[in-house]
């Protein structure tokens, strides 16, 4: 149940309302909000989307979705499991810092999804965290990682890395690139004890 990519005014959308969701609450904002938002009429606004829950679920899905096709193949490149790990540490990063606020937003604004809609995301998060895991299986495997249980370290990583978006501001002294040398550092080299500095 894959769903197109962004794209064209569909993308200026979901971005506008992804911001207006953060800002004021799902509840708060009408259909003319986010129409107001992208300046665009209101019937224009239903061409693109039947309703303000298919715009949520766009943005949900622009950060369980897309990452799940854009970041997990790094697991499946050539590399050992600290390798591949690194990498997926980058670009999830990377990623939600171009995201930030549709991640804000789908965090908050879950329960609001109809249950059809709700299921789609909670199986690419799911996806998502096996694949992780089972790369921490493989790096425990030969001998790379030193945690004991593949699963709990898998939600481990997951729930730091998207923790990032509740913390990170580029105002502040940390630059992106400095939250991913030490996130890598902290995750592959620590956590999962790879050895890797």
């Amino acid at each position: 149940m894959s769903a197109p990519p962004l794209t064209g005014r569909r993308a200026e959308i979901v971005a506008a309302a992804a911001r207006i969701f953060a800002r004021d609450g799902y509840a708060a904002v009408g259909m003319r909000d986010v129409a107001e938002a992208v300046g665009i009429r209101g019937a224009s606004l239903y061409h693109h989307f039947a309703s303000k829950e298919e715009i949520l679920y766009a943005v949900c899905l622009s950060v369980t979705q897309e990452p799940n096709e854009q970041t997990l193949p790094l697991l499946d490149a050539p590399g050992t499991p600290t390798q591949r790990m690194a990498a997926l540490v980058r670009a999830h990063l990377e990623h939600l810092h171009g995201r930030q606020v549709e991640h804000l937003v789908a965090l908050h604004e879950l329960a609001a999804l109809s249950a059809e809609h709700r299921a789609v995301v909670d199986d690419y998060r799911r996806y998502y965290q096996r694949r992780v895991r089972d790369v921490v299986a493989a790096g425990m495997a030969t001998g790379e990682f030193a945690v004991p249980d593949a699963r709990l370290a898998a939600f481990a990583i997951c729930d730091m890395l998207n923790g990032f978006s509740n913390w990170f501001h580029a105002d502040r002294e940390l630059t992106l690139e400095d939250v991913v040398v030490g996130y890598v550092d902290l995750i592959v080299g620590r956590l999962l004890g790879s050895g890797v500095r």
